[in-house]
């Protein structure tokens, strides 16, 4: 009797473990699918499948993907991914084909900051998705929220030599915060709903989902593509083709039954009660503070108006960097944008609001030793790094950057009093420092329009909506002292990673999102030749982004380092080339800028914005000398 029951129960456990029951009532379903009469296999009977039905993987993916809001699938198509793309549209979900992968990765990144949500791109797999690892990785350092959904060759070839078949999972482990692999579609749901949770969670990044390809396409055409031998004779044919109908049934078992698709809950982490009145305090002693705001503050829940009130009750100097540059607008009496080296040596307060102590601050070594540093971040590896070797905090707090500064402005509210002097001693230095650059800019620059010059006449022009997108090395260090932009989530550059080529994906995504407003690329002429295809797809989809280049025919910021050092230009020298002619050619308008028109700035400017307005991308080619504004800076 005994010996009669473990039996069985070794066999339930065999069926619990083969078909994934999940309950009782899923077990009933098991055994009176052995028994039906409906026609079916006994096997897919076994395994509840639904032989006749012509839904696919991809009706499940995009289920989801509509249920989290997802309005916009940024590809480059593939057979692999066709049926997500396929179901998508068929829910209203807009599909964007891009010319290169990494600038579908591109734009998703960019809609996640700008919605300030999760972003979508798809690509087809192997030669596909390495394409995207430089996207994600900098997408991984900015700290996005990304999906990425990749194709993969089917489940059972897996290994085997099939076409663009390799370890994806090997590759993209180490860049997201969570990677899967779905191998049956009831698997899908959730995989998905809880890639999106990780990717929006903590501190944000991206996640990756890959779908073999048999994962997507219906019962019926996988069956008919698995190679079951129809007249199979002798026991190893048919016990093959067994366990092909097994391998399929599985796939395919139970997927119709309903799923919760709605998004799940997040966690974000906030500061505690005794952080807050800690910091709350520092503030209220603090004679000089600096308030030195990173990107990190943008992130939701907190509202980027709720975020500026409470900078202007703290009453802080304030340095803005990566995505928060514009929070505070184009003017602000506490904004500070030059000469922020003097302000952290003379500040008895530094308060580090998602701004990383890495090359940015120097590692850490420009703060002051005598002052007190209170560090916010909600990713513990960036709140401590290279502390103790270069500084050490007072306050540190692995939190939301934003609540964290809105719970201290409550705490401090009416209790603070106005630090004129010390406001009026930073303003001076901004100005006199604006000053020298605006005396700069009427020089006479040696081959070609002063940039400067022509930055100065940029930012005098450009709307009060504009998006700003920088991609560039020298040209676009130069723009970041003189063009300010105009408000909250207007300015979008590739953040800590410094990567080249993200000027035509952020650029896509930013007019995606904001069909009415302009969107502007400042590139360098070197970077400018990573993504410039993508006037192609400005021009399909009647995107007017407009961009400028900086033509200065050179890789100047490596050149302006490597010529003096080594006495040689080596690789650093392009030619002058006509890249308006380049957009015209690809659908949209061009112009160009030079010593011969430079009086006509105004109106090519004027011009390009026009051109926009109809739904036609637009392209200044501005030929520049050359300047030693940024003689001495940094390259990388």
């Amino acid at each position: 009797m005994l010996v009669t029951l473990l039996f069985i129960a070794a066999i339930l456990l065999l069926l619990w473990k083969l078909f994934d029951i999940r309950s009782v009532a899923e077990l009933q379903k098991v055994f009176s699918g052995l028994i039906s009469g409906n026609g079916q296999h006994p096997i897919s009977n076994l395994f509840q499948v639904e032989e006749k039905s012509k839904r696919h993987g991809g009706e499940l993916v995009a289920d989801v993907l509509f249920a989290h809001k997802v309005k916009e699938i940024f590809v480059l198509c593939g057979g692999h991914i066709s049926p997500i793309l396929v179901a998508a549209e068929k829910l209203g979900i807009k599909i964007v084909d891009t010319r290169h992968e990494a600038n579908a990765v591109f734009a998703a990144d960019a809609v996640a900051r700008l919605r300030q949500s999760i972003g979508v791109a798809a690509v087809t797999a192997g030669p596909g998705l390495t394409n995207t690892i430089t996207a994600v990785k900098n997408a991984q350092m900015a700290e996005s929220p990304l999906l990425l959904i990749g194709g993969a060759s089917p489940t059972l070839l897996k290994g085997r030599g099939a076409l663009q078949d390799i370890d994806q999972m090997v590759l993209f482990r180490p860049l997201c915060k969570y990677a899967a692999r779905v191998t049956r579609l009831r698997d899908i749901v959730p995989t998905l709903r809880e890639a999106i949770r990780a990717a929006t969670s903590g501190c944000p990044g991206p996640v990756f989902v890959e779908f073999p390809v048999d994962v997507l396409y219906p019962y019926e055409l996988v069956m008919r593509e698995v190679g079951l031998n129809p007249n199979a004779k002798g026991f190893i044919q048919k016990a093959l083709n067994h366990y092909l109908r097994i391998h399929v049934s599985r796939q395919f078992g139970a997927a119709w039954e309903k799923q919760d698709i709605s998004p799940l809950a997040t966690s974000i982490p906030k500061p505690s009660s005794e952080q807050v009145a800690a910091i709350a305090e520092l503030v209220k002693g603090a004679k000089r503070p600096v308030l030195l705001i990173g990107s990190q503050a943008t992130l939701p829940p907190i509202k980027p108006d709720d975020l500026v009130a409470a900078v202007k009750e703290l009453g802080i100097p304030v340095f803005l960097g990566g995505m928060a540059r514009g929070l505070l607008g184009k003017q602000s009496e506490l904004q500070m944008r030059q000469c922020r080296k003097d302000a952290l040596k003379e500040a008895d307060l530094t308060i580090l609001a998602g701004t990383v102590c890495d090359f940015r601050l120097s590692y850490g070594r420009i703060l002051s030793k005598k002052s007190k540093i209170v560090t916010i971040n909600r990713n513990k590896e960036q709140l401590t790094k290279n502390e103790k070797a270069f500084w050490n905090s007072d306050v540190s707090v692995q939190a939301d950057v934003a609540s964290t500064l809105v719970d201290v402005a409550k705490q401090v509210k009416g209790k603070l009093t106005k630090r004129a002097d010390w406001i009026d001693t930073l303003r001076q230095k901004d100005n006199e420092k604006e000053a020298a650059n605006a005396k700069k800019a009427l020089d006479k620059a040696v081959g070609g329009v002063n940039p400067l010059s022509f930055l100065t006449a940029f930012d005098k022009t450009i709307p009060d909506n504009a998006i700003l997108v920088a991609d560039g090395g020298d040209f676009v260090g130069s723009a970041a002292y003189i063009v300010r932009p105009r408000g909250p989530l207007q300015w979008l550059d590739p953040g800590a990673f410094g990567t080249l080529g993200v000027g035509g994906g952020f650029a896509l995504g930013a007019k995606i999102v904001h069909p009415e407003r302009p969107v502007y690329i400042l590139w360098g002429d070197g970077s400018s030749g990573y993504t410039i295809m993508e006037y192609d797809t400005f021009a399909r989809f009647k995107l007017g982004v407009i961009s400028v280049i900086g033509n200065d025919a050179c890789w100047t910021q490596i050149a302006r380092e490597q010529v003096p050092m080594f006495g040689s230009a080596i690789s650093t020298q392009l030619a002058h080339t006509k890249y308006e002619k380049v957009a015209e050619a690809l659908g949209g308008w061009g112009a160009a800028i030079d010593e011969s028109n430079e009086a006509d700035t105004n109106k090519i400017l004027e011009a390009a914005s026009a051109e926009s307005k109809k739904g036609i991308p637009a392209l200044i080619n501005v030929h520049i000398g050359k300047s030693d504004f940024r003689e001495g800076s940094i390259s990388v």
